[in-house]
């Protein structure tokens, strides 16, 4: 009788490490996936590939976008952007600075006729299920040539999918395609480069910050996902443009919804929109997106200056909010990751910085890429490894932990500027041209 109980035993362990060892994460819902972090805790992603090695499929996708792509179950979710013919007499919004005219020397296609769709492809097959276009006609500003129309990453719940596009709007369609809502929340001025800010979802609300050029008309505000129906706008007047995606945290005592600018980092009830707590800003453009770690949020910038800053989520009496800061290796563009227990900092030419989380304390600086590159996409991890993908589409395989290691590089053989989005056993990589199913 003791020796059939302890088979049983062993027998429900064995399957609990099997079940382990498989275990799968069936959805990658918003920009960076899972609270927005950039990490998967799945162990049957691929680490290795290459154009002819794992590809699963490969679609083409019209159009030009640099958003990530999303995965709700069976589905695969991303946006595009497709350029038409100039329209005659229209002009895009003109900007000042200091009173000055002024246009982004990168600034293009304003003057344009543009076609945002949003996209819904079966993850199995990368079969097209259904293409919507969310708007056709002009547009209200520029946008900088590196950079897309369709640079914010949609968000899913599960019944809708929320895609943003700055002045021309926020819409919501169904899985089966068809449009639920559309917000048009007023025109938002970039500075002639776009805008990138991705929307996030907090229970029934999807919550979109949208700082405007001209920090006066600067806002943040939250719809009702079934009915689009306004539920809180909040001032953000005082804080010019931003482009990073704030971060909800969900632990302490209430969740807080973190955003960024460079005059402030603001903290709300994302529930009614309420100020919760504020501190100065880094004076550098806000564009890396807030990361979460062990009741504090770590925010960067990389230019003009470089700066990263963690501060306590919740402070007690007398506390400072403040942490620690560093002032060396961050990137214009490029979020950083927490993994484990370090943050890891890359420059837009992913030289790595690793940071004990806690203290700010150096682990390793100057951890180089095997060949001179450039980085538009923020990294992922998951297995103990840490993706990323350059601009040439490869993707290094880097060795999470204190001491930096190149485990391998693949490619992809197409640019890449999107993040990778990590699901079901499955990495999902949108290049120029065409989205990738690796496994």
């Amino acid at each position: 009788m003791r020796h059939r109980a302890l088979i049983a035993l062993v027998l429900v362990a064995v399957v609990a490490v099997a079940a382990r060892a498989a275990r799968r994460e069936p959805n990658w819902a918003q920009w960076r996936g899972p609270a927005g972090q950039g990490v998967s805790a799945e162990s049957s992603l691929p680490a290795e590939w290459a154009p002819d090695r794992r590809v699963a499929w490969k679609m083409p996708i019209p159009g030009r976008a640099f958003s990530s792509p999303i995965v709700w179950g069976s589905r695969v979710f991303l946006t595009t952007a497709i350029e038409g013919d100039a329209i005659a007499g229209h002009v895009p919004l003109k900007h000042t600075i200091g009173g000055e005219p002024w246009r982004h020397p990168d600034a293009m296609a304003g003057n344009l006729r543009h076609t945002f769709q949003v996209l819904a492809l079966d993850a199995a097959s990368g079969r097209t299920l259904w293409t919507q276009t969310a708007y056709e006609g002009p547009v209200y500003d520029d946008r900088h040539r590196k950079s897309s129309y369709a640079a914010p990453t949609p968000v899913t719940d599960g019944a809708r999918v929320y895609a943003y596009f700055g002045t021309e709007g926020l819409y919501a369609f169904t899985f089966d395609g068809k449009l639920a809502w559309k917000a048009i929340l007023g025109k938002i001025g970039g500075l002639s480069v776009g805008v990138s800010t991705s929307p996030v979802l907090h229970g029934n609300l999807v919550i979109v910050q949208a700082d405007e050029e001209n920090g006066d008309a600067s806002f943040i505000v939250a719809y009702d996902t079934a009915t689009g129906r306004e539920a809180w706008k909040v001032s953000r007047k005082g804080n010019s443009v931003s482009w990073g995606t704030p971060v909800i945290a969900t632990s302490g005592s209430r969740p807080q919804l973190v955003a960024t600018s460079n005059e402030r980092i603001v903290s709300y009830d994302p529930a009614t929109g309420k100020e919760l707590w504020s501190e100065p800003g880094l004076e550098s453009n806000a564009v890396p997106s807030p990361v979460l770690a062990d009741g504090l949020v770590i925010v960067s910038a990389g230019y003009p200056d470089k700066k990263t800053v963690a501060l306590r989520l919740e402070t007690k009496p007398g506390e400072p909010r403040r942490v620690w800061s560093y002032d060396k290796g961050t990137a214009y563009v490029v979020s950083p990751i927490v993994y484990g227990d370090h943050l890891y900092l890359s420059t837009d030419n992913g030289i790595l910085t690793c940071l004990d989380v806690r203290t700010g304390r150096v682990r390793y600086e100057g951890g180089r890429p095997p060949v001179p590159s450039t980085f538009m996409a923020s990294p992922v991890a998951h297995g103990g490894h840490l993706f990323l993908t350059s601009e040439d589409g490869e993707t290094f395989v880097i060795k999470a932990g204190p001491t930096f290691s190149v485990v391998r590089t693949n490619s992809i053989g197409e640019p890449v500027y999107a993040s990778l989005a990590l699901a079901d056993g499955t990495v999902y990589i949108r290049g120029e041209k065409h989205l990738f199913a690796v496994r």
